[in-house]
Order: C-alpha cells, then sequence, then structure tokens
C-alpha cells in the first residue's frame, strides 16, 4: 500500500530497506550492537558521505537503524514488533478502537496482525469482543493487565519519542515533517509509476508467482 500518509506515519518509526551501498557500514553496525541495545545511530565518520552524494539508500540506511531501535525495544518487551505496534496505537487511541482501524494503519498482512492480537489476548494484555449491534465488527480493547503493561512499557517509549523530538527547534521539527511528507507524496507517484511500467512490460512467459497485482 503506498499511501502519502502512511508512508509519512511509518518515516516516523523507520522502514525495512537498506540500501546496498551502506551494506559494508550496516554490517559494521550490527558487529557493534550485537549483545547490546545500541543499534549505532550515533554519527559514524567512517560511513558519512559528502552532501552531494548522498542519495535514497543513505535515508533508507537510517530508516533502517530506527527499526532496529523499535526491533529491540520491542523484544526486549517480549513481544514480536506487529504486537507492539498494536500496543501503542490501542495506547494512543486510549485504550481501546475498532479492529478494522487497527488494520488499516499498518502494511501488516491480516493473518500477521490476526496473530499479533491472538498473542496478545492469550497473554491477557487484550480482549476483543463485538461492536455494539454487530455481529462481524471487533473491537480491541487493553485489558487492566494490559493497561499496566502499557503504563510500564508503551508509555515510556512514546514520552522517550517525544523528548527525542523536542531535541530539535521548533523550525527544525517543522522542517523535518515537511520534508519527509514531500519525500513521501513524491515517493508514491515515481513507485505508482514505476509499478505499472513494469506491469506493462512482464514478458508473457513470466512465472505468475512473479507477476504482482498492478498498480491502481
Amino acid at each position: 500500500m503506498f499511501d502519502a500518509n502512511s508512508l509519512e506515519m511509518r518515516a516516523a518509526a523507520g522502514r525495512n530497506s537498506v540500501g546496498c551501498s551502506m551494506r559494508e557500514c550496516a554490517d559494521r553496525q550490527a558487529a557493534c550492537s550485537e549483545g547490546g541495545f545500541s543499534v549505532g545511530l550515533s554519527e559514524d565518520r567512517s560511513c558519512a558521505m559528502p552532501a552531494d552524494d548522498a542519495g535514497p539508500a543513505d535515508l533508507d540506511y537510517l530508516y533502517n537503524m530506527i527499526d532496529k531501535l523499535y526491533h529491540e525495544y520491542a523484544r526486549g518487551c517480549g513481544l514480536s514488533d506487529c504486537a507492539y505496534w498494536m500496543l501503542y496505537d490501542l495506547e494512543s487511541a486510549g485504550g481501546a478502537m475498532p479492529q478494522r482501524e487497527l488494520a488499516e494503519q499498518w502494511c501488516y498482512s491480516k493473518q500477521t496482525i490476526s496473530s499479533a492480537l491472538k498473542s496478545l489476548e492469550s497473554k491477557g494484555l487484550v480482549a476483543l469482543d463485538y461492536e455494539e449491534g454487530s455481529r462481524r465488527s471487533k473491537v480491541v480493547a487493553l485489558t487492566d493487565a494490559g493497561r499496566a503493561f502499557s503504563h510500564r512499557r508503551i508509555v515510556p517509549a512514546m514520552e522517550a519519542e517525544k523528548r527525542a523530538f523536542l531535541t530539535l527547534t521548533a523550525s527544525e521539527r517543522f522542517e523535518l515533517l515537511r520534508l519527509v511528507r514531500r519525500y513521501a507524496s513524491a515517493l508514491e507517484q515515481e513507485i505508482r509509476a514505476s509499478a505499472r511500467a513494469a506491469a506493462t512490460a512482464v514478458p508473457a512467459d513470466e512465472p505468475e508467482s512473479f507477476k504482482g497485482p498492478s498498480a491502481p
């Protein structure tokens, strides 16, 4: 789902791709962080590049490092990445929200989200019940144990995000969001155009498993 808003939202939490040109640097960072929580986000002069040579791979690398931070934190909470973000969204929503809305906010598959929610339910952290007047749509809500867990694990991470964001000046925060929004919008257009072009260029004898859905 290449939606500008979802791309912008994910930019705050990172993405899962990393440019091949940064692979050697990424390997060094991973080796340095092995066995600890640090993922090497502090400036590394050995990986620094002149501004004129900066490209999307460098941005992808930074997003990948941020993703790793959240992954390590979620693992420390005893959660999968998906389960962590489900609790994060529930906390942000005040403790409950429709399951369909919870699923729509992320690009995880329905199966992954369902598995994450079942795991959280088995831990006694969330409860699923039908929406009032419906026998199909469900609401996911934090249980008392879930609220206590969220207060102990999720809220501190959210507060850490705010403190980190506030290390930037007001103008820097505005500019960061403006540029990410602009980049996300441009990326959406380019990815959609690329997908359409690729769809028309697929050889007739290419295996069906290689042919993805047509871009809208």
